[in-house]
Formats: C-alpha cells, sequence, structure tokens
C-alpha cells in the first residue's frame, strides 16, 4: 500500500475573478513582513530575529526534506521595495487598517543603510545587518521610489527619516549611476538596462516630487546621460540586457525578461516599438512550439486558454531546487509583469485611440491577433484578454492561490522556493493596471 499523499483543489479559473484573488494574494503577501507581533527567527543564523519591517523574500530555506536549495529568509532591497509599494497602495484603498507597516519599512530600510555603509548592498539578515552579498544599483533607485509612493502617508518623524535614507541613496547614486553592477538576477556584472531604467526612473520621480525632497542640480544631466545609455542597448533587433553581452556558460542571455520589467519597475515606455520588438521574441521563445525553449506545459495551456508562462532568459539554468537541477523553468513574476505589459498598452490603445503601426512592433500585437487594421477598440480587448490567459495560468497552477518563485516547465506544478513575495506583489500590480486598463 502506497504512503498518504494529499493535494489541492485547483481553481476553476474561467469563473475565477482576478481582483478577488487579489485582495486574497495581498494577505499571503503580508505574511512576509515582520512585525512587532509577526516575529521571525532566522533558521540557519542563530540569534537572528526579524526586526519589523523586514520583507522575508520568502519563508524557505535550504532544506532536503523539500528539495528546497535555495535559502530566502533574507530581507533583499530590491524585494522589499516591490513588495512595500505594494503595502502603500493597500494602505491607500483602506485595505491595511493603518500605516504601520509603512512606518516599520521606512524604520528598517534606515536600520540597512546604516549597517551597510556601501548603500547597494543587495540583501540583509532579517535583523538590518549586513549580509555578504553582492551590490546593484538597481536597489536604491527601487528603494526610493517605493519611499516617495509612501511619504504622505508617513507621520512626520517618520517622513523625516524618509527623506534622510533617500538622500543617502541620491548621495550614493550621483556617482554610481554611470557605472557597472550585479543585474537583477545578481548573476552577471556589467551595464545593466534595468538598472538604468530603475535609476532613470528614480531620477524623474525625485525631480518630479511634491513631497519637499530637494532635486539635487545634477539630476538633469543624469536623465539625459541614462536615457542615452538605455538606447546603446538596442542591436537593431532586441534590447540586450547586460553589456557587454555575457559570453558564460548561461549564454545567450538575451532577449531577457528583465526588460520588460524595466518597463513595469523602471523608466521604460510600454509603447516603445523597441520594447515590443524584444516582448515579441520573449514570448515567441517559451510559446512558440518550434522553439528549442519551449515549455511543454505551454502547450497544454494554450489548449485550455491559458498562458503561457515565461521565464527569465534562453540559457537559464537556475531551477531553486534539485528536482531537475539545471532546467530553465517559468517563473510567477515574470509572466504577472508580463500580463501587466499587455494590460499597460491596452490602456494606452484605449485612450489614444490608435494601435501601433511600426513594423517593431507588429510582431508583438500579432501574437494576440491584432494588426494596424484592427479597431482600437477591439485591439485593447485582445490585449486585456493576453493579459488575463497570463494570470489566470498563474492562478491555476498556484497551490491553492499561494505562489512559489518557479512552475515546472513540463508539469506547471510549482518548483522553487515557495511563497516569494515578489510573485503575489507581481500579481497584485498586474491586476492593478488590468482595471486601469478596463
Amino acid at each position: 500500500m502506497g504512503g498518504l499523499s494529499y493535494g489541492s483543489v485547483r481553481p476553476a479559473v474561467a469563473l475565477t475573478n482576478l481582483a478577488t484573488v487579489a485582495t486574497y494574494m495581498f494577505w499571503l503577501m503580508y505574511r512576509n513582513i515582520a512585525s512587532d507581533g509577526l516575529v521571525f527567527n532566522d533558521p540557519l543564523h542563530d540569534g537572528v530575529i526579524s526586526a519589523p519591517g523586514a520583507v522575508l523574500a520568502s519563508p524557505s530555506w535550504e532544506n532536503s526534506a523539500t528539495h528546497v536549495t535555495q535559502d530566502y529568509v533574507y530581507h533583499w532591497t530590491r524585494d522589499g521595495a516591490v513588495v512595500a509599494l505594494e503595502l502603500a497602495w493597500a494602505y491607500a484603498n483602506g485595505t491595511l487598517p493603518d500605516n504601520q507597516p509603512l512606518l516599520d519599512y521606512v524604520t528598517f530600510a534606515q536600520t540597512c543603510q546604516e549597517s551597510a555603509g556601501d548603500f547597494d548592498r543587495a540583501s540583509y539578515y532579517i535583523n538590518g545587518t549586513q549580509r555578504p552579498w553582492t551590490d546593484q544599483t538597481d536597489g536604491p533607485a527601487l528603494q526610493t521610489l517605493a519611499l516617495l509612493a509612501m511619504y504622505k502617508q508617513l507621520d512626520a518623524p517618520t517622513q523625516q527619516v524618509a527623506a534622510q535614507v533617500i538622500t543617502g541613496n541620491l548621495n550614493f547614486l550621483e556617482t554610481a549611476y554611470q557605472g557597472q553592477t550585479y543585474n537583477l538576477w545578481e548573476e552577471e556584472y556589467g551595464y545593466s538596462f534595468f538598472a538604468r531604467s530603475a535609476q532613470l526612473r528614480c531620477f524623474q520621480a525625485v525631480a518630479a516630487n511634491t513631497a519637499g525632497i530637494a532635486a539635487p542640480g545634477w539630476l538633469p544631466s543624469a536623465i539625459t546621460w541614462l536615457t542615452n545609455a538605455l538606447d546603446s542597448h538596442w542591436n537593431g533587433t532586441v534590447y540586450q540586457s547586460m553589456l557587454p553581452v555575457p559570453t558564460d556558460y548561461r549564454a545567450p542571455y538575451d532577449p531577457n525578461i528583465d526588460i520588460v520589467m524595466s518597463a513595469v519597475y523602471g523608466a521604460e515606455s510600454v509603447t516603445d516599438p523597441r520594447l515590443l520588438a524584444t516582448a515579441a521574441r520573449l514570448r515567441a521563445q517559451w510559446a512558440d512550439p518550434g522553439s528549442k525553449y519551449f515549455y511543454p506545459i505551454n502547450g497544454a495551456d494554450a489548449a485550455a486558454g491559458l498562458g503561457p508562462l515565461l521565464g527569465r532568459y534562453p540559457g537559464d539554468v537556475y531551477d531553486g531546487d534539485n528536482d531537475s537541477p539545471g532546467d530553465d523553468h517559468p517563473w510567477a513574476l515574470t509572466t504577472a509583469n508580463f500580463a501587466e505589459l499587455y494590460y499597460r498598452v491596452a490602456a494606452k490603445v484605449a485612450s489614444s485611440a490608435t494601435v501601433p503601426a511600426d513594423a517593431l512592433s507588429a510582431a508583438f500585437l500579432a501574437q494576440v491577433g491584432v494588426t494596424p487594421q484592427t479597431a482600437a477598440a477591439d485591439a485593447a480587448a485582445a490585449l486585456r484578454s493576453a493579459g488575463d490567459a497570463m494570470l489566470r495560468a498563474i492562478v491555476y497552477h498556484s497551490d491553492h492561490f499561494e505562489l512559489s518563485e518557479q512552475f515546472d516547465a513540463a508539469t506547471g506544478y510549482e518548483k522553487s522556493v515557495s511563497n516569494l513575495s515578489w510573485s503575489y506583489a507581481a500579481f497584485l500590480s498586474a491586476v492593478r493596471a488590468r482595471t486601469a486598463a478596463g
């Protein structure tokens, strides 16, 4: 007789309301945020206890029983900022009953900044002390964006703390924005499209802020420089994620989904034809059955009107566990970010009553059945439907709405670390974009 096993019922996605799911997923994400009353032990570092405002990237750590090979019980500056943006939205719409989580986030940000000394440390212990890890210049930019988003929701003393953290980040970025960094995936060192886009959006937000944050005099020239630097990543076919282009065992590194993510978290325009050309190739490499990188689960999902699920880049070998080491798999957050791109393009098409007619955008639109002759209202509807199919695939393959880092490329079952904070935050952001798109 075999051992007892359990499974979770899968949602009837055609009848499931995405906004309702998002409300539930917010609280699943919220479980990973430390407070005075929700305190975590670091499972691998004795004596390390969470401080209020720490955002666990995931509650998972390396564990033979669950086959996980990664420890995510840390606070990443980037991941924490993405979650903090959702906290600001949640407080603004009344989901959060008070602003204490925002106050905690600001205080913890200052703790990390003071403990690191190098400002771009990517990851910290959950008590806010410095962790040996890579440095990434997207972190200070994204953290600044989160602080600006919540600034007017803070009390006066915490506003002062937020302003100090922002000033520290800007003082660091004044010289760092022209330099190299480890990229979004913490794998390659060079000039990162995502980091540059995040920095550009940060500088634009500081220049335009109405919170009383002083804009440094060097910002205008930095904005111009970053705009030109982003143009240099275009190779005539796709935006290249890193310069110089990586040629190590991970190659090919392009097209890389962090280009699309730059339109969600950075300054990249969702209607940039070069972005849309890159996005079309990203979808095709995992959704086209003729592609060597095709995910089998996307074939099964397509028959049910779902998906596709998307990964990071074509040469990916990271899978987060030892069930299928070295294989490329789709991620929840990258899929949700691509769905958000569809929604935001739909909103632009609807508001302008114009369908892009340039050659670079054509493949992106054709993948959802849109041509330059399609009526704007019909094109917007097709783009929204494409985003819905992606989010519904995430819901369908979730573990009772809980989201891990990845889905198995063959079976669709969740894999790698569980309850990834960024997976939830990306889904929430996409649903907000869906609401705005009509």
